[in-house]
């Protein structure tokens, strides 16, 4: 019994210092966990990791966190995975564009092991494996655009390398959460040649904006313009407003001066000695204008009996007599002048 004991703590000895298969791990899990943990009969597995057990070199079970038991010797812990995110840098490669420039570009694959049993026996180095597959489908996803859009669609590219990854990496248990784009690095030329294009497109830029500058500035010259000579307009329409009113109140107050004058000599007319007080205004005016002859042109008509001043108010007045008696009483003419006066001062209040 006791020689039994021994060679079965022998064996076990052996078996913690054989060469292990590399292990599906972190750089900081690999400088802790050089060697898979034996088979203690008594094992506490930690959360976000999967123990892969093999029984008699056969596929057993996968442990979960917690507690489990093993059989000794027969039971061994062949793969130990770990369920957390996994980040892995991928190298640096060229890759050349759809426009033929040779590119340089790195990124980062984000992970995570779905299924241990496919991580464990589906692929011989899974970290190796998901690095050669990300750097191929870069190469050819690059393959597909120029260089100007590769810079403008690196969203796009991130999303179809990693709609690649998961296709080919199902089979592995292995999915990828994301993939970015690091560094992109470009020929010396090549980078010359961006600079320059983007000086002739600042150039360009400049050279729209000062012609914009110039048109808006015309644009509003010529606005300032047709303002002042609406304005100017308006103002001259104003001025003739207020010249049509100012000549209508000017006529407006001449009729009702003319009324009011003809008003009073009806009423002077029907006192007494009215008609010797009109006499002598006729006489007066007669000789008034008697006087004025000739002065502004040389063609007059004269009568017969020029010097006959007594005729001449005698001839007046009996105009005036028999006008008198056909006419309308001096009132009923007040009013027609009057009447006549309003209609013209409507006239002229309409036409403005």
């Amino acid at each position: 019994m006791l020689r039994t004991l021994c060679r079965a703590g022998g064996a076990l000895l052996q078996q913690s210092q054989r060469t292990v298969p590399r292990l599906w791990v972190t750089p900081a899990q690999q400088r802790w966990a050089s060697n898979l943990p034996m088979n203690t009969v008594v094992l506490f597995v930690p959360q976000q990791e999967a123990w892969v057990v093999e029984r008699m070199g056969r596929f057993h079970r996968i442990l979960e966190p917690g507690l489990n038991f093993l059989i000794p010797i027969l039971d061994r812990i062949r793969y130990v995975q770990s369920l957390k995110e996994i980040v892995i840098d991928v190298p640096e490669q060229s890759a050349v564009s759809l426009d033929n420039v040779t590119l340089q570009i790195d990124g980062v694959l984000y992970l995570r092991i779905l299924d241990p049993f496919k991580a464990s026996y589906g692929v011989e180095d899974p970290e190796y494996a998901v690095t050669q597959l990300a750097q191929t489908t870069m190469r050819s996803e690059l393959g597909k655009l120029t260089l100007d859009k590769v810079f403008r669609e690196r969203e796009s590219l991130n999303s179809n390398i990693v709609h690649s990854i998961n296709q080919a990496s199902d089979e592995w248990g292995i999915r990828c959460l994301r993939y970015e784009i690091k560094d992109i690095h470009v020929p010396p030329r090549v980078k010359e040649s961006m600079q320059m294009q983007v000086e002739a497109e600042r150039k360009k830029r400049a050279t729209v904006l000062e012609s914009e500058g110039t048109r808006e500035a015309a644009i509003n010259v010529a606005e300032g313009r047709k303002q002042a000579q609406i304005l100017a307009s308006e103002g001259q329409k104003a001025e003739q407003i207020n010249k049509a009113a100012g000549e209508a109140q000017a006529v407006l107050a001449k009729a009702e001066a003319k009324a009011k004058a003809i008003r009073l000599l009806s009423d002077a007319l029907t006192e007494q000695n009215g008609n010797a007080a009109a006499s002598l205004s006729v006489a007066e005016q007669y000789v008034s204008a008697f006087s004025n002859l000739a002065k502004e042109s040389n063609t007059i008509l004269l009568p017969s009996n020029t010097g006959d001043i007594s005729g001449m108010v005698t001839q007046a007045m009996t105009i005036y007599s028999t006008l008198a008696k056909t006419s309308p009483k001096p009132a009923a003419v007040v009013e027609a002048v009057e009447e006549k006066n309003e209609d013209l001062v409507d006239q002229l209040t309409s036409s403005q």
